[in-house]
């Protein structure tokens, strides 16, 4: 390396201070390029942490009573966070262009999942819904949170590929409309509506970072609307979730009764909570209080702050997710990221707007949080993709400043 050269790559790494005027903390933190990396790492571990201790707390009696064991949800939770991070560790040292190889076959494999959910014998009905397959001993998957992901990694590869036509619209929707109409419809078939709308908000911010024409939104959208409310009435269990949202009160044996619980553990919380360990709500009153309601005992265990530091948590992963992808030049990178968000965010908002009476039970879990390791798996492997983005944007930023610093010196 040449002096040169050196020292151009000490200015670059090191931090840009003008002479007599320090940067401060939040300066230090914009212009150093490992920042989305370890902020994206820290708030996902953050929200790990409290998802693994609020599973603990909320599933004690559920997990006595049915397995003689307090610690039983909590232990299968731990297996598969830790098999979640062993793939977020892998996928973040993997290069993009591996990553981007590895795609096809992840697809297929999830799509395989999904078929595979219908054989008698390896699919499971589940509350009327026919979206697990049986994986080992006590273990279930759940192949549509994997095809989440497989989607989204899909579409960013394929749009890349075809950055400079995207302005036409055929060339956008083929072959990704078809593909992900397929995934949509094995969902469907199944009879899982809420992962169905999960899965239309991706396809929607996959559509909307590729530059889709307003056009195709509208009519997607009515076809989506149609399909939702089509779907809604001719299930008896979804119309009355539908009409429970509307008068809970009217619906006391059912939906309502679970949505008139999550308040009153949310409103017991008050600002502090009632402490941790300490709800009466998990205790038979509140049902599915380790899974799809978790937030609500979070409310009641740790009050309005620890409310908001889950929705604080889950709002630092869209901020530094979203500026990650508004600064890449790599258009595989920022429909992933899109993607991503569009994916685990729209999961959360769709989760608490249900349980904070926003918008009808859908029965989705709340990413990271919930009990669920069809759930959390995928979810770390994301933040793993995430990661590796971070690390490769990493490296073109500083190869950029080496290259300016040096380009400067030699003026």
């Amino acid at each position: 390396m040449s002096a040169t050269t050196g020292a151009a790559r000490s200015r670059a790494i090191g931090a840009e201070e003008p002479a007599g005027a320090p940067l401060g903390w939040r300066e230090r933190i914009n212009q150093h390029p490992m920042a989305p990396y370890y902020l994206l790492l820290g708030s996902s571990m953050l929200l790990l942490v409290l998802g693994l201790v609020m599973v603990l707390s909320s599933s004690t009696v559920e997990s006595y009573g049915a397995h003689r064991s307090v610690f039983t949800l909590f232990t299968r939770q731990v297996i598969f966070a830790v098999a979640g991070l062993v793939a977020m560790v892998v996928l973040a040292r993997m290069p993009v262009p591996v990553l981007r190889r590895l795609i096809l076959p992840f697809l297929a494999f999830s799509v395989l999942l999904l078929f595979l959910s219908f054989v008698p014998g390896i699919g499971v009905s589940v509350h009327g819904q026919r979206n697990w397959i049986n994986f080992i001993g006590p273990f279930r998957l759940q192949p549509s949170e994997f095809a989440k992901l497989a989607l989204v990694l899909w579409a960013a590869d394929l749009f890349a590929r075809r950055e400079a036509l995207l302005d036409h619209w055929r060339v956008l929707l083929w072959p990704f409309l078809p593909v992900a109409g397929l995934i949509l419809g094995l969902v469907v078939l199944q009879g899982d509506l809420g992962t169905a709308i999960i899965l239309a908000i991706i396809v929607a911010g996959l559509l909307f970072v590729a530059g889709a024409p307003m056009r195709i939104f509208v009519l997607l959208g009515a076809v989506g609307v149609a399909g939702i409310a089509a779907l809604s009435l001719t299930a008896g269990y979804r119309v009355r979730r539908f009409t429970a949202w509307l008068h809970p009160e009217g619906d006391l044996d059912g939906a309502g009764w679970q949505l008139i619980q999550g308040k009153y553990a949310l409103g017991t919380g008050g600002w502090w909570g009632v402490g941790l360990g300490g709800s009466r709500e998990k205790w038979g009153a509140l049902p599915e209080a380790h899974t799809d309601f978790i937030f609500p005992v979070i409310g009641e265990e740790l009050g309005l702050l620890g409310a908001l530091t889950v929705i604080g948590l889950f709002a630092a992963i869209t901020v530094f997710t979203l500026r990650m992808a508004i600064r890449t030049t790599d258009l595989y990178v920022r429909v992933a990221c899109v993607g991503i968000v569009a994916w685990l965010i729209g999961q959360a908002m769709v989760n608490l707007g249900a349980v904070l009476q926003l918008m009808p039970i859908t029965g989705v879990p709340l990413p990271f949080v919930s009990y669920g390791g069809s759930s959390l798996l995928p979810s770390l492997m994301a933040i793993g993709v995430l990661l590796a983005f971070a690390k490769h944007e990493a490296r073109v930023a500083t190869a950029r400043r080496i290259a300016t610093a040096a380009a400067g010196q030699e003026r």
